[in-house]
């Protein structure tokens, strides 16, 4: 069950009070009622008016605890609070709010055990019963401040530490991402500049030489067709082949019959007998 949020007033105090000292307060607090409970149940059987004065000097001490216990809980809790996760601070808040309350039913127990002193009977079952129920209160409130510290870390110097330091380089990564991110930063129009600077001095390729295509050898080479030629379905290839062939022997025929002729020529000069000289012979 949710207790009901309370506030008590800010205390001034003329001191200030350091900080780690909640868990010594609290060793007191935890012990004294336990003890104060263990006295009443003795008390019921001896009915001494020694061990209920005792009792209620250990109650009044159990009251001085309790604000001690909720003073130093205000100065721990502010040193860790900001250190402190979601749930961890949700978890503290929880702790702060059951002690405030068992500050508050200290000074009631206080009071049921000044009435049961006096009335007895009746008050006295019902300060059992108030003591019990305070009793178990303060086992609750052991246990979440054992939580605070072991599970959530609160107080802890080396967790703190941690902290800090995952904190310091949170800040650095934070600080070196804008640092990155500005020095990544171009602005648009010395980009512009730029890329047109580096266009103006690139020269420009010249644009090479279309192939023709061989259709268009087909038709600029020189073709003779002959009656030899079959008449097929040749590949574009096979017909600029056969015709470049055909141009070079036609061409070459018609270099090498000239030359040929005037071959034979010179040879039947040359091969032609001189005209014989007839010697003329005396006559007597």
């Amino acid at each position: 069950m949710a207790l009901p949020a309370i506030t008590l007033p800010k205390v001034e105090l003329p001191f200030d009070i350091p900080v780690l000292l909640h868990p010594a307060v609290d060793h007191f607090m935890i012990a004294l009622p336990v003890v104060i409970l263990v006295l009443e149940l003795i008390n019921l059987m001896m009915k001494k008016k020694a061990l209920s004065g005792f009792s209620f000097f250990l109650i009044i001490l159990t009251v001085v605890a309790a604000a001690g216990a909720y003073l130093t809980g205000l100065v721990d809790g502010k040193e860790a609070f900001p250190a402190l996760g979601e749930a961890a601070k949700t978890a503290l808040s929880e702790h702060k709010l059951l002690g405030t309350w068992l500050m508050l039913a200290s000074a009631v127990l206080l009071l049921f055990k000044l009435l049961s002193m006096l009335a007895g009977g009746f008050m006295k079952t019902l300060y059992l019963l108030v003591l019990i129920v305070f009793v178990a209160g303060i086992f609750e409130q052991g246990k979440e401040g054992g939580e605070l510290v072991y599970k959530h870390g609160m107080n802890v110097e080396k967790v703190k530490v941690l902290d800090d330091k995952i904190f310091d380089l949170k800040d650095d990564l934070e600080d070196a991402l804008e640092d990155a991110a500005v020095k990544t930063e171009v602005p648009a129009e010395s980009v512009k500049s730029a890329t047109v600077e580096k266009t103006a001095k690139v020269p420009a390729v010249p644009e090479a030489p279309a192939v023709p295509e061989a259709k268009e050898v087909q038709e600029k080479a020189p073709v003779e067709t002959t009656a030899a030629e079959t008449v097929t379905d040749p590949t574009p290839t096979e017909t600029v082949t056969e015709a470049v062939t055909e141009s070079v022997k036609t061409q070459v025929e018609e270099e090498a019959v000239p030359a040929v002729q005037e071959k034979v020529e010179t040879l039947r000069v040359e091969g032609m007998p001189e005209e014989m000289v007839q010697p003329e012979i005396a006559t007597h």
